[in-house]
């Protein structure tokens, strides 16, 4: 008995331990293998970002609100007013005309040399002299002025008989100075006897330049040593009172003003108040210049003029003329002819594409001189005509 319970447990004993073995193996096979170990990898510093600070923060003392100063309000603000525009010393008029005669010469002498190149044929029939008359025409001198000049040409011509390169530019010159005339006084009136200040009404049409001429005609007027107050009547066209406000800073002058489409009549009338009560020497008045057709600005016209002879009578009104319209410049002063009594003429654009004979053509339609010229885009580019000096470019040297 004891024999047989000995073997259970010895069997017992056995399956136990084969047990284990088994399921001791099993586990061994499920599990996967340890991963090997990392290595120790230090990573570097991160790039800094926006708002980051430069360095680890640290525990500093703070101060509450209270403890903090603030302004009550009682401290003056400081603002910072602009710069003054820098103001220009303009060019004296004698060294502006040297400038502008040779350029003058060297623009408008193709009349000249076409003339002189004509009357040096060795035989001038008729067909000569209608070139001649051709030459002129193109040139806008004019359908009579061109038969005034072409008959004394041809009596001159024959009376000389042989005729020299010198001979034919004497005659030529004398001729044309004819016809531009050499006895007119030329001189803006800017000094009444009587009275200060001088007062100056500009007009013409919008394009022929007459803002930018009233500007350089104040500059002319600083360069000899006047003040001047400039009105900026032209209230219809958009931003030509900031333009002409322009050229006063450059110079020194001081512009009036008004509304945009307000009254021009007004702005001039202020203008000239301004004038007077600052004692200055001369008022420029620029006026509309919308297209010679409307009515509506011829009458405004007229009553800019009425409206600043309550203060004085106007000394001077220029008439401002594309040179290179031609005869579209001479309807244009037809026409303000009738409404102000025009008393000078300044011609603009005359370098280059202009005609010289303009200047002949215009004074014979109107009967009033040509007083100023203006040939270029320069803020010097503006003088006084000297029917001399216009001559001799033409006919060159």
């Amino acid at each position: 008995m004891e024999t047989v319970i000995l073997a259970v447990v010895i069997a017992v004993v056995v399956l136990g331990a084969l047990g284990g073995l088994v399921v001791g193996s099993r586990r061994k096979k499920s599990l996967p293998p340890p991963p090997p170990a990392a290595p120790d990898i230090t990573a570097p510093p991160a790039e800094p970002h926006v708002g980051d600070e430069a360095e680890t923060p640290r525990d500093e003392a703070r101060r509450t609100i209270e403890e903090v100063d603030l302004p009550d309000g009682s401290a003056p603000v400081v603002v910072e007013e602009p710069a003054a525009p820098e103001i220009e010393i303009p060019e004296p008029t004698a060294g502006r005309l040297v400038r502008l005669r040779a350029r003058l010469s060297r623009s408008q002498n193709a009349l000249g040399k076409g003339l002189l190149t004509l009357l040096s044929r060795e035989h001038l029939d008729e067909e000569t002299w209608e070139e001649i008359e051709d030459t002129l025409l193109t040139a806008d001198v004019g359908v009579q002025p061109t038969t005034e000049l072409v008959d004394r040409l041809r009596e001159r011509v024959k009376v000389l008989g042989t005729r020299t390169p010198d001979e034919l530019r004497g005659l030529l010159r004398e001729e044309l100075l004819k016809l531009v005339g050499t006895d007119a006084d030329r001189t803006v009136r800017t000094e009444p006897e009587d009275r200060k200040p001088g007062i100056v009404m500009v007009v013409g049409v919008n394009g022929t330049g007459k803002t930018t001429t009233t500007g350089k005609l104040a500059r002319v007027l600083v360069a000899d040593g006047r003040t001047v107050v400039l009105g900026a009547a032209d209230t219809f066209r958009a931003a030509a009172a900031d333009q002409l406000q322009t050229w006063g800073e450059r110079v020194g002058a001081y512009t009036v003003r008004g509304p945009e489409a307000g009254d021009p009549a007004s702005v001039a009338f202020d203008a000239v108040k301004e004038g007077k009560e600052m004692g200055v020497d001369v008022v420029l008045i620029d006026t509309a210049g919308r297209l010679h057709t409307k009515t509506g600005l011829m009458d405004e016209l007229g009553k800019v003029k009425r409206v600043v002879e309550k203060h004085a009578p106007l000394d001077e009104v220029l008439l401002v003329l594309d040179a290179t319209t031609g005869q579209n410049g001479l309807v244009q002063a037809r026409v303000f002819a009738e409404v102000v009594d025009i008393t000078g003429i300044v011609l603009t654009k005359l370098d280059g594409t202009a005609k010289g004979g303009i200047v002949i053509a215009v004074q014979r339609e109107l009967g009033v001189p040509v007083k100023l010229i203006g040939l270029g885009e320069g803020a010097d580019d503006l003088a006084p005509f000297e029917p001399e000096a216009f001559v001799d470019a033409l006919i060159g040297d």
